[in-house]
């Protein structure tokens, strides 16, 4: 019996069958997932570096021939984007909103997703679940009863309406990203600082926090690139010009310039808006996909 069985089993070895597969069925499908990510990459990256190339020409140069490279580099046009059309201005705008933004979007996110990770209370679920519907809701339904509610708090007009604005509507991804991260982290740290005499704010802050960092990095990024490219409830909620973001400002330079403006002007400027974005993310990407990692392994 023994040696009828160890003989099918030779001669399914030999014949192939019964092997598991190698996985080389799968040669075509990843080439194409392949190609895919290429052009999408090509399509990604071909317009930032014509707006790049842009920025170094000259008007004539950008009418006369769009797609050619710069017959010499003209530094001065970043110069005078930054002075002339109000760059810098616009640009301390933005690093002031954002930045408090994402902070405050940061401290108040990591509250409440500690909270909602690791106590036990009632309506707790309902908490939960109130923050993902958040997510759902489109920005663009709110904005006349925003600005209202931004007018009847003095706010309206201002950054610092736009910063408490942009936290209010960064909250909700950032809980749902945040307390799956916190579940993630070890429970038995926060138990022996308990028995060590450490308060719950303690724990948050001396220890369960600082070992939140790749977390909260992974967030404050997606929420920075998200606040630094707001450009609809800027434009709702200000009207001061001085008191313009980046985007709200190159539209509306674009818009009053028309075809006879300042195009290398506004490529600089549009190069300006880009360039903190791909440098935080060309810095930090390693920690954002490690963020993201610990936040699914639980």
């Amino acid at each position: 019996m023994a040696t009828a069985t160890q003989a099918r089993v030779s001669r399914r070895d030999a014949t192939g069958r019964g092997r598991p597969r190698s996985g080389r069925g799968g040669g075509p499908t990843i080439a194409v997932a392949q190609a895919f990510l290429v052009l999408w990459a090509v399509i990604s990256i071909l317009p930032l570096l014509w707006a790049v190339a842009s920025s170094l020409k000259s008007d004539p140069e950008i009418v006369a021939d769009p797609w050619s490279l710069p017959g010499s580099l003209r530094w001065e046009n970043f110069a005078r984007a930054w002075e002339t059309a109000s760059i810098g201005t616009y640009f301390g705008n933005t690093v002031l909103v954002v930045g408090g933004g994402v902070v405050l979007t940061l401290l108040l996110s990591a509250m409440a997703a500690y909270v909602l990770a690791r106590f036990e209370f009632r309506l707790r679920s309902a908490l939960y679940y109130f923050f993902i519907a958040g997510m759902t809701f489109p920005v663009f339904m709110a904005l006349v009863p925003l600005f209202f509610v931004v007018q009847n708090l003095g706010l309206g007009n201002s950054l610092t309406g736009l910063v408490l604005v942009y936290t209010a509507y960064s909250l909700p991804f950032s809980v749902f990203f945040l307390v799956a991260f916190f579940r993630t982290l070890p429970e038995e740290i926060a138990e022996a600082a308990k028995l060590d005499g450490c308060g719950e704010a303690a724990i948050f802050f001396k220890i369960m926090l600082p070992m939140a960092k790749p977390g909260l990095i992974s967030v404050g990024i997606f929420n920075f690139i998200g606040q630094w490219n707001q450009y609809l409830i800027p434009l709702v909620l200000v009207n001061d010009d001085s008191k313009f973001v980046l985007a709200q400002g190159l539209a509306n330079l674009a818009v009053e310039q028309g075809y006879a403006g300042d195009r290398s002007g506004l490529f600089a400027g549009l190069t300006i808006a880009m360039a903190p974005i791909l440098i935080v993310y060309a810095l930090l990407q390693g920690r954002v996909q490690a963020g993201m990692t610990a936040g699914a392994l639980k």
